[in-house]
């Protein structure tokens, strides 16, 4: 079982590293995008889609998952409303389209990362340890790099630091954060979504956390028995 405090450095270095991932993702996220801010619309309503409405009927679930974060995952909100992510895509570890619904069944922690956020870079080995110590046919962390360019850079970071267990997950055109923008889930990176098996979105947080931590096993303990 992991340490959370080998992986991750003091509360006053993780502000510090969330500020300048924050202004680093202005200016790399945006910089494409004809110079918006970094700041996120208020969170869409649910659709009217089959599926968000199916979503919607789990607010109750959303707040009890939610109240089960504590301490090193305190942040995490829940939706409101649950909402469907099924469609959202990106490439899976062999390279190929997929969309979040293949990993019908599963509860997924899906976190969008890239090697140019402090933060992020910083979360990614508490990542790999939630994933190696809960891992499971019910449970899987899937990280999604969201680095423009090719796959080098970011392959070589996650084997410079050691990261065994995550699999390789990929968007470089940034389509899937600027859908999670758009849906006021992302204000920058790292975002992290607790999605549950049906492709409902849960609960959700902005910023790094100590996903290595007893709180965060809680978390996903919670998660699956509720």
């Amino acid at each position: 079982m992991a340490d959370g405090n080998k992986f991750f450095p003091a509360p006053r270095l993780i502000l510090a590293a969330l500020v300048a991932g924050v202004l680093a993702g202005a200016v790399a996220v945006y910089v494409s995008e004809s110079g918006s801010g970094n700041n996120a619309p208020a969170q869409v309503a649910a659709g009217d889609g089959k599926d968000d409405v199916a979503c919607a009927a789990k607010a109750d679930r959303a707040k009890k998952v939610a109240a089960a974060a504590t301490g090193q995952v305190a942040a995490l909100l829940p939706a409101d409303p649950p909402q469907s992510l099924k469609n959202l895509a990106f490439n899976g570890p062999d390279g190929k389209p997929m969309t979040l619904a293949d990993h019908a069944g599963k509860t997924v922690l899906l976190n969008l990362w890239a090697t140019w956020c402090a933060p992020c870079r910083a979360e990614m080995p508490a990542l790999d340890a939630l994933q190696k110590d809960k891992g499971s046919d019910a449970f899987q962390v899937v990280a999604v790099n969201v680095d423009a360019g090719d796959d080098a850079k970011p392959k070589k970071f996650l084997r410079d630091i050691g990261v065994e267990t995550l699999g390789y997950y990929r968007d470089s055109t940034m389509a899937l954060f600027n859908d999670l923008k758009t849906r006021g889930l992302a204000l920058g990176l790292p975002v992290t979504m607790l999605v549950d098996g049906e492709g409902c979105l849960i609960a959700h947080m902005n910023g790094p956390a100590e996903w290595s931590s007893p709180d965060a096993k809680r978390l996903v303990e919670t998660a699956l028995t509720n």
